[in-house]
């Protein structure tokens, strides 16, 4: 961890119905370089609104984000330059059906970066090699698992040379014996020093990776601090609560 705090968040709030859902209601925090921010908390505390809010996938209701200096929930901003910075992997992969694994993988920094097409699939190739998944460059999502699917996801958002990655529950789509293969990537560019959002269900992996370990409810955030602090030491009854049920 570089210590520099590449994104901060400032009484981040987005409201629904007027004002009568709080699906975020003044979240405060700060991500640092190197950091690997794992968030956890209860269906519906607000996980994965933070982290879509984080590339204003979700529009604030109040609040700014800032990015690498940036006030990025300025209107004014292009939002565009600097998702380009952030890699984005969802629960359902998102791969375009019609493409090859290696023009999913192209596409982007052909586009947006302007990278040449033999510079892009090289760089690609080498990405799909240190996943394991060299040999399925010319195959079509359709004829991968869905952990294949998600590990071509997580290497198909290091082509455009992110600065911050955000996992919104990765694994929480997949057939248990997959999820392993998914967390060993993100393990891996973990001890890269790959700056890391994290929205998950696999308290293991929280424990064993995070940085920083943060807990949602309602909308807010209620307790964070280092896994050990956490998961070994929980200081609000609501979180002592929450892991007496998945623990």
């Amino acid at each position: 961890m570089n210590g520099n705090t590449l994104i901060q968040v400032k009484g981040l709030c987005k409201y629904y119905n007027g004002g009568k859902i709080k699906a975020l209601d003044g979240v405060d925090i700060d991500i640092h370089g190197g950091e690997v921010v794992v968030v956890i908390g209860p269906s519906g505390s607000g996980k994965s609104t933070l982290l879509r809010s984080l590339n204003l996938l979700e529009l604030p209701t109040a609040g700014e984000i800032v990015f690498d200096g940036v006030n990025i929930s300025d209107k004014k901003v292009n939002i565009n330059v600097h998702r380009q910075k952030m890699g984005m992997v969802f629960q359902h992969f998102n791969l375009f059906p019609h493409m090859t694994v290696l023009d999913n993988m192209t596409i982007a920094p052909v586009r947006l970066l302007k990278t040449p097409k033999a510079q892009a699939e090289q760089q690609a190739m080498e990405l799909l090699s240190r996943v394991g998944l060299a040999d399925r460059a010319r195959n079509y999502p359709s004829q991968l698992s869905g952990g294949q699917k998600q590990r071509v996801a997580i290497v198909r958002a290091l082509c455009m040379k992110p600065e911050v990655m955000l996992f919104d529950e990765p694994t929480s789509a997949l057939d248990p014996e997959m999820v392993g293969e998914v967390l060993e990537v993100m393990k891996r560019l973990a001890a890269e020093g790959m700056t890391m959002a994290v929205v998950t269900h696999e308290m293991g992996f929280a424990r064993e990776v995070g940085c920083r370990v943060v807990f949602m409810d309602g909308g807010k955030i209620i307790e964070q601090g280092t896994p050990a602090d956490i998961f070994d030491n929980p200081q609000s009854p609501r979180l002592k609560e929450f892991l007496s049920k998945v623990l």
